[in-house]
């Protein structure tokens, strides 16, 4: 599915008095089978080190997902559900903001699976790779 052909704005007024608007969550790119995100690392999204909390991670992770199967699903008939998410943190960030790109590897029936790596958006360092799995579920 190509989501650029969706307006940027339009998805990120779904995150208003969110969890996504609360840690700063920004949709900024989206393409063939893809969606990215940028989330800042600040006193929002650190743990007591004073790093990028891997909750927060994994938030990124299963939001890039969740929005991108919520624009497949025909919502009038059918809903998307989180099944399971798993983020596996490869390096650490103290400050400044990661960008998540997520891309879409199955489009069944019933399941989607995206596959999500964050990386430091200035230097394009790996910070973490992230895998969610979707339900689509009939209402």
């Amino acid at each position: 599915m190509n989501f650029s052909k969706i307006p940027l704005d339009k998805m990120n007024q779904m995150n208003s008095n969110t969890l996504m608007e609360t840690l700063g969550m920004e949709y900024i790119e989206a393409g063939d089978n893809y969606i990215c995100a940028s989330m800042p690392v600040d006193k929002r999204t650190h743990q007591p080190m004073g790093l990028l909390h891997g909750g927060a991670s994994a938030a990124l992770v299963e939001t890039i997902g969740s929005l991108g199967s919520a624009l497949i699903c025909d919502l009038a008939v059918e809903y998307p559900v989180g099944l399971e998410v798993n983020t596996n943190h490869i390096g650490g960030i103290k400050e400044g903001k990661v960008i998540g790109k997520g891309v879409l590897i199955h489009q069944g029936k019933k399941t989607h699976v995206w596959q999500v790596e964050i990386r430091e958006e200035k230097s394009e360092r790996l910070i973490a790779t992230g895998r969610l799995t979707v339900m689509i579920i009939q209402k």
